[in-house]
């Protein structure tokens, strides 16, 4: 017999979808307990949606580094249970961006977020266990954490675990082991493993050195605009390492990380320029990129510096600035810059 209680026959259609309604099957129990279902799915359905809410406005105030108003967010996101607020108010925490930094609070929220099986979660909490000072830190965790990020294909922890097996950072040092992680990152576009994997194949650690492999994955990670990476792929354009000498590839890949601020690739490009290769020669430009690098403190810039106030090349010369360059790597330990000023003080 069909029930014609109006209100039922609309819960009918609302819950139980095409579900014939009879009282041989459906008393009035079936009914409370399916509203009260309905009325949980709603609830969960609306605590989603203003998690999905929060966590957006978290993200965006983030972006616009207004982290007060983005901390404020994402906790209103972690506590309805979102993984992905839970990481983002631990990385806050962490770094004390919007809140006082605190390492315990950031545990806390990497672990709510690792207790999802979230694999970047896992990630965090072993960077934390691993970078952080005192009685939080804790090595032999930070692998076990990292491991099981890196066994579910998060490309950092892979990463960071071929790390700690390359240094024999809470773990054995093993250079293959590390050469695997490296490549399981490498092969998933991860930037930072693609400039590990060629260091390993440029060094020949865990595996045979192979120039050719090593230009492969320094090229690959150079497109991220990393600068250490665009100033080692330069250099191997420059000795024609792995590739083709080509010295206006060199100067290319050097300008990037120079404009970027590497030290190294700004003397570099200065030594390229004094010597015209693969640029037109021009002293006054060399003098800029080695003053760049020279007043970031690096030796080998500085004394190059001194050498070209000394010379009289690209500037005036001076022979007073020329020592104070030459006394700066000196100090560093810079042997030729030792060896000038000794010769200059017998003269």
């Amino acid at each position: 017999m069909t029930i014609k209680l109006k209100t039922l026959g609309l819960l009918c259609v609302l819950v139980l979808s095409v579900v014939s309604c009879s009282t041989e099957t459906l008393k009035q129990s079936d009914v409370t307990d399916e509203a009260a279902m309905e009325s949980d799915a709603l609830e969960n359905s609306e605590t989603a949606k203003a998690s999905d809410t929060a966590l957006k406005m978290g993200n965006d105030a983030h972006e616009k580094g207004d982290y007060a108003t983005a901390f404020k967010w994402y906790r209103k996101a972690a506590e309805q249970g979102d993984a992905e607020a839970q990481i983002m108010l631990g990385e806050m925490y962490y770094k004390g961006l919007g809140v006082t930094q605190n390492h315990q609070e950031a545990s806390k929220w990497f672990n709510k977020a690792v207790e999802q099986g979230d694999a970047e979660a896992q990630f965090g909490l072993s960077a934390l266990y691993f970078i952080a000072k005192g009685e939080i830190q804790n090595h032999p965790e930070a692998v076990n954490w990292v491991r099981k990020a890196a066994e579910q294909g998060d490309a950092e922890a892979q990463t960071m675990l071929g790390v700690m097996y390359s240094q024999g950072q809470g773990v054995t040092q093993n250079q293959q082991e590390a050469l695997k992680w490296y490549r399981k990152a490498a092969e998933q576009g991860d930037a930072n493993a693609q400039y590990n994997l060629g260091m390993m194949y440029q060094q020949g650690l865990g595996v045979t050195q192979n120039h050719q492999k090593a230009f492969k994955w320094f090229r690959k990670a150079a497109e991220y605009g990393l600068p250490l990476v665009q100033y080692n792929l330069g250099l191997m354009y420059y000795k024609g390492q792995g590739v083709a000498q080509n010295h206006q590839e060199a100067v290319k890949w050097l300008s990037k990380a120079a404009e970027q601020g590497n030290a190294e690739a700004q003397t570099m490009l200065g030594v390229m320029y004094n010597m015209g290769q693969g640029v037109t020669q021009n002293h006054q430009e060399a003098l800029k990129w080695t003053r760049k690098a020279a007043e970031q403190g690096f030796a080998n810039a500085q004394f190059l510096l001194g050498m070209m106030y000394y010379l009289g090349r690209g500037v005036t010369q001076n022979h007073q600035e020329a020592v104070k360059w030459y006394r700066k790597a000196a100090e560093q330990g810079f042997a030729e810059a030792q060896k000038v000023l000794k010769k200059l003080s017998a003269e």
